[in-house]
Parts: C-alpha cells; sequence; structure tokens
C-alpha cells in the first residue's frame, strides 16, 4: 500500500502521470476532478470503510477509520463509472466500490466460517505481498491477463459480504471470497481487484497487463 508503489505502476506499468486527489471529504469537486482526469485509480490503505455505510453496526476501537476517505471516493467512484471513464479499484478501493453502490462487507473475514484468513503477518514489502491463494477469473479480467486463473497476494482485514446491484464477480478466491468485480454495464475497463497487483505489475504478467489495459484505456489506444 506504497503510494510510492502505485505511482511507479501507473508510470512504468500503465504509462500514465499521476495526479493525487486530496481527501477532502464532503467538499470534494467530484466533477472539477474527474474533467481534469483520463482515468481513476482508487488505491488500497490501511483504514477501513465506516460500517455505517453498509448499515451494520460500527467497527471496534482497533480499526482505523478515513471518513474523509470515505466521502472522497465514493462519489468520485460513482461519478467516474456513469461517464464511462477508465477505473481501476485496488483492495479498499474494491470495498468502497461495493459500498458505493449499496453493497456491504465483512468487518472481519477471518471471522466468517468457511474463509481462510486473508491477512497477511509479513513485516517486509516482500513477505507481505507474496503470492498466497489462486482467484479463478472470467469476464474482462480473464479477458485482459489472457488466462482463467492466477496466484495473487493477500492483505485485507474487511471483504465482501453482498455484492451491490449492478456489479458483477469477476474473480473468486478458493473459499468463495469476492476478488475482483466490474458494473454489469461496463462497456469499457472498469474493474476492481481485492490483491495488491501494484506490487507486480513489473514481475508477472497478469499484474503487467492489468496495467497496461488500464493505461490504454486511458489515452484510447489499444495496448
Amino acid at each position: 500500500m506504497s503510494p510510492s508503489r502505485y505511482a511507479a505502476a501507473l508510470v512504468g506499468g500503465a504509462g500514465a502521470v499521476p495526479v493525487q486527489l486530496p481527501p477532502t471529504g464532503r467538499y470534494v469537486a467530484v466533477d472539477d476532478y474527474l474533467d481534469r482526469l483520463d482515468g481513476l485509480l482508487v488505491p488500497g490503505a490501511p483504514s477501513h470503510v465506516d460500517a455505517a455505510l453498509y448499515g451494520a453496526p460500527p467497527l471496534g476501537a482497533e480499526f482505523l477509520l478515513d471518513p474523509a476517505r470515505d466521502a472522497t471516493v465514493m462519489p468520485l467512484i460513482r461519478a467516474a463509472i456513469a461517464r464511462g471513464m477508465p477505473v481501476l479499484a485496488i483492495c479498499r478501493g474494491l470495498q468502497e466500490m461495493n459500498v458505493a453502490f449499496g453493497g456491504s462487507l465483512h468487518a472481519a473475514l477471518h471471522e466468517v466460517p468457511g474463509r481462510m484468513d486473508h491477512r497477511t503477518d509479513g513485516q517486509s514489502p516482500a513477505e507481505r505481498n507474496r503470492l498466497s491463494h489462486p482467484v479463478e477469473m472470467q469476464g474482462l479480467l480473464r479477458a485482459v491477463v489472457g488466462r482463467p486463473r492466477m496466484l495473487v497476494n493477500s492483505s485485507h482485514l474487511q471483504g465482501v459480504d453482498r455484492v451491490a446491484e449492478g456489479l458483477a464477480i469477476e474473480a473468486l478466491a478458493p473459499d468463495g471470497t469476492v476478488e475482483a468485480l466490474r458494473p454489469s454495464s461496463a462497456t469499457g475497463f472498469q474493474l476492481a481487484v481485492q490483491w495488491h497487483p501494484e506490487w507486480r505489475f513489473d514481475q508477472d504478467a497478469p499484474s503487467t497487463a492489468l496495467f497496461r489495459a488500464f493505461g490504454a484505456a486511458c489515452t484510447g489506444i489499444a495496448p
């Protein structure tokens, strides 16, 4: 979840020039921001989506929240998707996309019966982002990466519970956890993944393909 790693993936993988938007909360100038952008990348973060936004009981004090980000990102996601703008949402970004359109989350995925622990106890970036489980893919994601399955890293506590109406599942983990989503009506590159491809954009073909496709969608030039 390093900002420098996202920047490297955008420049080196997507051929894009990153512009960081401030989390201005309810003051977010959605149209002013999006009018100046060719695409929207929604990165991961150590904070968690506020449970109040999907009608669940409050999260405990041990959960780091970021209400300014919640109030900034969700309107941007909805507006970008409505415009048909290219969108790539990662980790928390996937969860935000789901909640933005009315879905819900499991606050602690490892406490759900039948689900594996998707957290990582690694201390170094290499340990935290090691490949840990496969995902089965379909739809746009499968077409972009050119294969039906791939190994991904895993470092998230929350996960999708109820998928929002209007979103389609693009990938699942072996335990049934949603690993990728896409707006059902999207005609271009609008995709959310639960793992962190930015850490491997220059190391494996699927991650390279994801960022290359996002960059191509932003420029309107086929990869």
